[in-house]
């Protein structure tokens, strides 16, 4: 139970039963004063990444079943909500393996899109071990456009869906570390089946999702080279007017101003790129607007891939003074580079590999990350190297959040 971390000390002698249910009443006791006052400060860590602000509080042992409780939160200034709540028990009667449930409220405005999305979900975990992960899903997804400027080719996605769905995920970290990695590696391998509900309309899909990162030491001024690749492929299900198409949620998005070294999950990020900023994208039925020069232009909506592909190198390096140094606060120096693409015929033997390579996006950059126990603070100068039309770029200065 102490490794479970129902309680903070481990000295309970048995030496008499008055003695040993004294100890027990005080470890009780500090473990709850434990809970309080970590929920005090993780209420009071709100983090602003990408103009958003974080929330979550956790704690343990309510009902001594040695459950873990958490709740989260994420209020995003382009209107996005997002509200999270789950328990996991590690151990529940004769059930070997520990137990999740989750709950999730999402309502998002699609940036440079009249798209607007809201979802309700419910998450089981059916299996969790070290490396192993196993669990459904159930979620009722709304898409609309109060503006009704949506591309023709979106028109089939609008209006209600149910997912239902299973997803396994095996993951190893042999890092020493998810905050500055300097050596060890990881991996992730992540398998989703959507469409089991009989009525599941644009979100039957089969998705696998694949993600290496590798840490190597360089053995000076603590330097070190954190190098990963992740992919990630869906293949629809669902058949529509206009052929096989995926459901528009699901897709790869690449963009977004997170860590290139903490998250592992599959391809997302992209520094220098804005959220959802990379195409393909479809103009809206909308007028066209007319630009400075008088050249008529359209918003654009963006489609997301149904194949994508991400890689990035990161130099991290002591920085000279040395009141930084012992705060941890180091430099790196990173290259990024990604793409994603749609398969319109369902058949990936049709897929052009040489096109979808030549496409690739890119940028460089240096900074100073600051890292803490509860998240790692990046201030990044971030350079486009290769962009292509419609593509939504932020260069310059940039500063994010991101959780290990």
């Amino acid at each position: 139970m102490y490794d479970c971390g129902c309680f903070t000390c481990n000295d309970i002698s048995s030496a008499g039963c008055f003695y040993f249910a004294v100890c027990i009443l005080c470890a009780t006791l500090r473990a709850k004063l434990m809970f309080m006052s970590s929920i005090f400060l993780l209420l009071n860590m709100l983090q602003t990444r990408s103009c958003s602000i974080d929330g979550s509080l956790r704690f343990k042992n309510l009902f001594g079943y040695c459950e873990t409780w958490d709740a989260s939160g994420a209020l995003a200034l382009d209107q996005t909500l997002e509200l999270r709540a789950g328990v996991a028990v590690p151990r529940l009667g004769v059930i070997p393996t520990p137990l999740t449930a989750r709950v999730s409220f999402l309502s998002e405005d699609w940036l440079k899109s009249s798209l607007k999305e809201h979802l309700m979900g419910v998450s089981v975990g059916l299996l969790s071990t070290t490396n192993h992960n196993l669990a459904y899903n159930l979620s009722w997804r709304t898409i609309t456009d109060p503006a009704r400027k949506f591309s023709n080719s979106i028109r089939e996605q609008l209006g209600h869906s149910l997912l239902s769905s299973i997803k396994y995920t095996y993951k190893i970290d042999q890092r020493d570390s998810s905050i500055r990695p300097t050596r060890g590696y990881a991996f992730l391998s992540s398998s989703q089946i959507g469409g089991l509900a009989p009525d599941s309309k644009n979100t039957r899909f089969v998705r696998q999702e694949l993600d290496l990162r590798v840490a190597i030491p360089l053995g000076v001024w603590n330097g070190a080279l954190n190098a990963g690749v992740a992919a990630g492929v869906i293949h629809p299900l669902a058949r529509g007017a206009t052929g096989s198409i995926s459901p528009l949620p699901e897709r790869f998005y690449l963009g977004g101003n997170r860590s290139l070294v903490c998250r592992l999950g599959g391809p997302s990020s992209l520094l220098g790129f804005k959220s959802r900023g990379l195409g393909p994208t479809d103009s809206q039925t909308c007028a066209p607007k007319k630009s400075e020069n008088d050249a008529s232009t359209s918003e654009q909506d963006a489609m997301g891939g149904d194949i994508a592909l991400t890689a990035f190198a990161d130099l991290s390096f002591d920085l000279p003074l040395k009141p930084l140094r012992e705060l941890g606060i180091h430099g790196h120096a990173f290259v990024s580079a990604g793409n994603h693409a749609n398969l319109t015929e369902c058949d990936i033997r049709k897929f052009h590999l040489t096109e979808f390579l030549q496409k690739f996006r890119s940028s460089v950059g240096v900074g100073v990350v600051v890292p803490t126990r509860l998240f790692r603070m990046e201030i990044n100068y971030c350079h486009i190297l290769k962009q292509f039309d419609h593509d939504r770029v932020k260069t310059g200065i940039q500063l994010n959040f991101s959780s290990p």
